[in-house]
């Protein structure tokens, strides 16, 4: 691929990890940022978007999949169709997330992950695994068949990790079952982020699982013990270390606008990652879907298995942010960077990309004010651009 010729970008604001500046120029420069100031240097071509704001490209560390398509599905068609699709709304990496199924189809789908890591999509960059599923609590399965549930052991762990072609970021479990700690500080050891999710531990049981190296809880407050006066459970656990990541559906669904504020008060921004946890149905309308081995009906948008639970969501994550933005009473710039930086220096590539900063990937997106989305940009190159797509769509 030819060497693109530095080019500006500006914006009416540019969101950087610590401030809003207004009407500045963006360099880009061999797909990487090398200058951000208020005059562009004379001679360099100038992309004028100073109706509209820059901010890092989002990353999604949990989705299962979008348009019809599935992580599971094992196949790299799938994935390509999650990556285009993802673009649309300014995310511009995402892990790749699985969900309990024949133990045979997961270590496939976790081959197609490895592979498609190692190349080049059409939108949004593939930085990795997240496993969710098999290793659960039936108490909090959720959208998950119990069926399939196995206990967690180091050679399963080591099988998933080599399908995945070391590419394995985060693996969620219940503390609680088997000899879990042990395999927390095994996979630790790995360099993969351990979440605690789908789990009926109580306070205790999840507090000494953070201590052992667990990073933090899955989509907080859903599929885990829930806050009683009596026993904070696995979510007042999550809340209440400093150190531990509280996954975020923002949807206004999952978790209650007043309840997006209490988790802001008590983690900060650098505590929270939002998340979408978007099925397959993500981008198409209303109806029945599959998630995993399970089916779910999808109505106004939520997605729910026939038991009644809540089964992932459509979120889009711009919706996420702007949701956190208004129904969490977060400032933008906190919330943007739920989506961006916090993810990012959670698996550990913080140094490369997640923010706007010179020497990072140009890993961008322009949007409105309403955080609609009109471009999006993957290491220097517009990967999506709304006004191609509306022009595209008139033929």
């Amino acid at each position: 691929m030819h060497r693109q010729r530095p080019f500006y970008i500006r914006a009416g604001s540019v969101l950087t990890e610590t401030e809003v500046l207004q009407n500045h120029c963006v360099l880009i420069d061999d797909g990487s940022v090398v200058d951000i100031s208020s005059q562009p240097r004379p001679g360099i071509e100038v992309a004028d978007y100073s109706e509209l704001n820059l901010l890092p490209g989002l990353i999604d560390l949990h989705i299962h999949g979008r348009e019809g398509c599935d992580v599971m599905d094992g196949s790299l068609s799938s994935i390509r169709t999650i990556s285009r699709s993802l673009a649309k709304y300014g995310v511009t990496g995402f892990l790749a997330t699985t969900v309990t199924a024949d133990w045979e189809k997961t270590l496939r789908a976790y081959e197609i992950i490895g592979q498609a890591s190692e190349l080049c999509m059409p939108g949004a960059e593939v930085l990795g695994a997240y496993n969710e599923g098999l290793f659960f609590a039936e108490a909090h399965k959720g959208a998950h068949n119990e069926a399939f549930f196995l206990d967690l052991t180091r050679e399963r762990i080591d099988k998933i990790y080599a399908a995945s072609k070391g590419t394995l970021k985060v693996m969620a479990l219940a503390p609680e079952l088997g000899d879990s700690m042990e395999q927390i500080r095994y996979l630790a050891s790995l360099g993969v982020q351990v979440m605690l999710g789908h789990t009926n531990a109580n306070f205790d049981c999840a507090s000494r699982a953070l201590e052992e190296g667990a990073a933090g809880g899955v989509h907080i407050f859903n599929g885990m013990s829930g806050i009683h006066h009596r026993d904070p459970g696995c979510a007042g656990a999550v809340l209440l270390n400093q150190r531990a990541l509280a996954e975020v559906i923002a949807d206004g669904i999952h978790v209650h606008p007043s309840i997006l504020q209490l988790i802001y008060r008590l983690k900060g921004a650098s505590g929270i990652a939002l998340i979408s946890d978007c099925i397959s149905a993500g981008g198409f309308p209303d109806g029945v879907y599959q998630l995993g081995e399970l089916s779910v009906e999808v109505k106004n948008g939520v997605a729910r298995t026939q038991s009644g639970s809540l089964a992932g969501s459509t979120l889009t994550l711009n919706q996420g942010v702007l949701n956190m933005n208004r129904l969490g009473q977060v400032p933008l710039l906190d919330a943007v960077n739920m989506a961006s930086i916090v993810p990012a220096r959670h698996i550990g590539i913080d140094d490369k990309t997640g923010s706007v900063a010179c020497g990072k990937k140009a890993n961008l997106t322009l949007v409105n004010d309403q955080l609609g989305v009109k471009a999006t940009l993957v290491n220097g190159r517009f990967v999506y651009n709304a006004d191609e797509s509306e022009k595209a769509s008139h033929y």
